[in-house]
């Protein structure tokens, strides 16, 4: 279906912002840091207080450690602004939980596991979803080769993980041709997890 037409005289009410960057540090490993940003256009009542407009709702911000297999060697949360000053953010080290997954192996049931409901924060635990993409982006022509695939002989990650680049389409056939299948060949992956290697092209 086409984007629906934006209303003529709409207002906008609420923005969430999630912004993830991802850094280098120099000796192998990777930080991660994930920001989940609320904020409304109008006062709210709050807590018994009042919330001016633009003044976030929630800001929290959840960091891992990640080396370049992408398992999780360290994490860690910290809540900014929250609805509840004084308990929002007294979960303890409950993000610690996430130190020995991978981000590509599981990742997701994982965390639902660990910090689902009660265990954690809503916003944080839902902010950790966007993860294994953004990393992956990030690793994209550096740390993993996106367009030779591994040394096993698979291709790259990316193949037949989109509508745009299924093994036996256009995309594909035009710019990954060791990697074109003829329409009806069984394309599935046959691992989730790209291995990671040194890339020299993006």
């Amino acid at each position: 279906m086409p984007l629906p037409r934006a209303a003529d005289h709409r207002q906008l009410k609420h923005r969430r912002t999630i912004d993830v960057q991802v850094f280098s540090r120099g000796d192998g490993l990777w930080e991660v840091d994930a920001v989940l940003l609320d904020v409304k256009t109008r006062d709210i009542p709050m807590a018994g207080d009042t919330r001016p407009a633009g003044t976030p709702i929630h800001e929290m911000l959840l960091r891992l450690v990640v080396d370049e297999r992408l398992n999780i060697l360290d994490a860690g949360s910290e809540t900014r602004w929250m609805p509840y000053p004084g308990h929002c953010g007294e979960h303890g080290d409950a993000y610690g939980r996430l130190v020995g997954l991978n981000l590509l192996q599981g990742f997701r049931h994982a965390v639902r596991e660990r910090l689902g409901g009660v265990l954690g924060c809503t916003h944080i635990t839902e902010l950790s979803q966007v993860l294994p993409t953004a990393v992956i982006q990030a690793f994209a022509g550096e740390v993993i080769d996106t367009r030779e695939g591994d040394a096993s002989g698979r291709p790259p990650f990316q193949i037949d993980r989109c509508h745009a680049l299924r093994s036996d389409g256009p995309v594909v056939r035009t710019y990954y041709p060791r990697w074109f299948r003829q329409p009806g060949v069984n394309n599935a992956p046959d691992n989730p997890a790209p291995r990671a290697s040194r890339a020299s092209a993006a």
